[in-house]
């Protein structure tokens, strides 16, 4: 399918052939939807944790002797009943990640870049560079183009400058091909590619 390259000034620099097998997939909302649950559970951190009876700092004397008292007999004050003592069944540091082949991985940001070209929501840039770190500069040209939330994906490396001076713009991210995902392009409401970055994806989802 044929699409048009464009460049930061919004003049037109010709056209470009996108792959059917990678940008003009049926969309499946499930897939999608599963691919997001495995990023996010794989980015959860797991490090949430209690302390059981074994690991609480006190003495291991029994707290008051065992009759005469009124109260119940007690041997530890590191048990789970008693105050300070541990936790029963508490979280663990564990990994909250769950199991996604890479075939259907690979299936899911192909369906995630057919989403965009379905909706009329991808554009292709013929450089994504700026000549200056200046994240003003930057913005009058998103404002120029009418670009909202959008998502910028390049080719091997991001051009410098650009990536400075979208650091500050809120809704903007910028991400070199190898870090292109289902979650962070159906988070943004606009997704742009440039050449290269067309080419790398093209061969690596292929």
């Amino acid at each position: 399918m044929k699409c048009d390259v464009i460049d930061l000034a919004n003049k037109k620099q010709g056209t470009i052939d996108l792959d059917e097998e990678v940008f003009g997939l049926d969309v499946r909302r499930d897939l999608l939807a599963r691919a997001v649950k495995w990023q996010l559970a794989k980015s959860q951190t797991g490090n949430h944790k209690t302390k059981q009876r074994g690991e609480v700092s006190a003495t291991k004397a029994k707290p008051f002797r065992q009759k005469g008292t009124g109260r119940a007999r007690q041997g530890t004050s590191r048990a789970p009943q008693m105050r300070g003592g541990g936790i029963v069944f508490g979280p663990q540091v564990r990994s909250h990640a769950v199991k996604m082949p890479k075939q259907v991985r690979k299936l899911a940001l192909k369906t995630a870049l057919s989403s965009k070209q379905a909706e009329g929501k991808l554009i292709v840039l013929d450089a994504a560079t700026a000549k200056t770190p200046k994240t003003k500069d930057l913005s009058a040209k998103l404002d120029t183009l009418g670009w909202g939330k959008a998502l910028i994906i390049d080719g091997t490396q991001v051009d410098e400058n650009l990536a400075k001076a979208s650091r500050n713009i809120i809704g903007l991210d910028v991400l070199p091909s190898v870090g292109a995902n289902v979650y962070d392009i159906l988070q943004r409401d606009l997704l742009v590619l440039t050449k290269d970055a067309v080419a790398q994806l093209t061969e690596r989802l292929k």
